[in-house]
């Protein structure tokens, strides 16, 4: 079943639900019909009242355990209105006597019970109906009641007898015009399905096809047509944002690559020409004046650690964006460790810090890295002999320089990858560590902005949520 295509699935599938459907009706009308159909016939039997003709038939041929040789005829006695009906007197001790109709038939235990105690208390006739099968194998349906006459002083009750061919013959009729009428509709239900599935699994097949041809080209331009608000619709509009957001990743990473490899350039060409400096100098044997070689080696020193940096940016960008192991972390622990770290970059600054408890769920290391990220920007962009104010109250981090400033013109585009103020390009960076910090403060579902600091320099603001006490356990 699994191996086959869907839309033979589901024409399978529902032509049995068909045929259940069908089957379970067929059924319910074959047993009303049979039902129907024997109270039917048993009313017939019931509405025989022969007491008088019993006894005159009885009195006239004698008491005959099978009828005279004659042909007597249907309808001797008004109870006797059909030429398929019988009757004949029971005895208790199982012997018969022939009333009407061309055979006699069997006498079973509820006749005689019914012979034996033929009246109730209050004066009415007992009654019982049952099936038989005469000696030629003719199934009989037979009502037998008690009567008020008895036969050589034994109470007497009569058996009136009709075919069961009365009922078995049309439900057998019904059987088969059921039978044929449910195979014709499992056959139409089967085909119906399967153009209903051909109809249905048209978008289907148009997602299939644009998948594959996305497979094969490699296209995240594609998108499929929505009609509609049904699954298939939905199914497409979610393919549709799967394919989009497939193809905006791709075009990040494509700049990602180009970026980085552009910003590679430059420490590279610098430590290229510095050690072919050097090798020349050895070739040559030309010596590089001190002072001279102090400052190249200073230079690839400085290029190294660039280099190092970047290469450190990049892979923190380079992880996955999907959610992060978080905990609950001190962030003021942090930023004291990241403070730490900016006196010794910034040795000349005077850095100011005012520290509340402030607890946080983040990813330690990625949270310490923006907070240092934050720091080495007011460091790097500080006056001389300037000052950096850091505080932290009620998980609002803010982080004042006393630098240029940033223009307004520039605030939106200070958290892109790679983007660099035109008047900072001359500075050390990548142009990632606001980048790095804007993902770290998302994902640890706060905020962080950027803005000119009145009297000159940027503030830099992050709001984490949290609490000012660690929770219970972490200590």
């Amino acid at each position: 079943m699994k191996r086959l295509p869907l839309r033979s699935r589901l024409a399978i599938l529902t032509a049995a639900a068909v045929a259940v459907a069908v089957a379970a009706v067929a059924l319910s009308c074959w047993l009303l019909t049979k039902q129907q159909l024997t109270e039917q016939l048993d009313r017939s039997l019931r509405q025989a009242d022969a007491v008088p003709q019993i006894s005159r038939s009885i009195n006239q041929n004698g008491c005959l355990a099978t009828p005279p040789v004659q042909d007597v005829g249907p309808g001797h006695y008004p109870f006797i209105n059909t030429t398929n009906t019988s009757a004949q007197v029971v005895q208790r001790n199982g012997k018969s006597c022939w009333v009407e109709g061309t055979a006699a038939f069997p006498v079973t235990k509820p006749d005689q019970a019914i012979a034996a105690d033929p009246l109730k208390p209050d004066g009415t006739p007992r009654a019982v109906t049952h099936n038989v099968t005469t000696a030629d194998g003719t199934e009989l349906r037979v009502y037998t009641m008690g009567t008020n006459l008895a036969l050589d002083r034994q109470p007497l009750a009569l058996s009136v007898a009709r075919p069961l061919s009365e009922i078995t013959d049309p439900l057998n009729t019904l059987a088969w015009v059921l039978l044929a009428v449910a195979g014709i509709g499992v056959l139409g239900a089967g085909a119906a399905g399967l153009l209903i599935a051909r109809a249905g699994l048209k978008p289907v097949d148009r997602l299939t096809e644009t998948v594959e041809h996305i497979a094969r080209t490699e296209d995240l331009s594609v998108r499929i047509p929505v009609e509609g608000e049904d699954e298939i619709a939905r199914l497409s509009e979610s393919f549709n944002a799967m394919t989009a957001a497939l193809a905006s990743s791709r075009d990040r990473q494509q700049q990602l690559i180009a970026d980085a490899g552009h910003e590679l350039r430059t420490p590279l060409t610098s430590l290229r020409t510095n050690i072919e400096l050097l090798e020349r100098s050895e070739a040559t044997g030309r010596p590089i004046p001190p002072a001279d070689r102090k400052a190249l080696l200073a230079s690839v020193k400085a290029q190294m650690t660039e280099l190092a940096a970047l290469i450190g940016d990049l892979q923190e960008l380079s992880r996955p964006d999907g959610a992060p192991t978080l905990q609950v972390v001190a962030l003021h622990e942090i930023a004291e460790a990241a403070l730490e770290r900016a006196r010794l970059r910034g040795p000349d600054l005077t850095i100011r810090a005012e520290l509340a408890p402030w607890y946080v769920r983040a990813e330690p290391v990625a949270l310490e890295r923006a907070v240092v990220n934050l720091l080495d920007n007011a460091v790097k962009f500080s006056p001389p002999s300037g000052s950096v104010e850091v505080r932290l109250d009620h998980g609002v981090l803010t982080v004042r320089d006393h630098g240029p400033g940033i223009p307004e013109d520039e605030l939106p585009h200070v958290f892109e990858r790679f983007w660099r103020s035109p008047s900072a390009r001359s500075l050390p960076g990548s142009g990632l560590g606001l980048s790095i910090v804007a993902r770290t403060v998302q994902q640890s579902g706060g905020e962080v902005s950027l803005r000119p600091a009145g009297g000159g320099g940027t503030v830099a603001t992050v709001r984490l949520p949290g609490a000012p006490t660690a929770p219970p356990g972490l200590t």
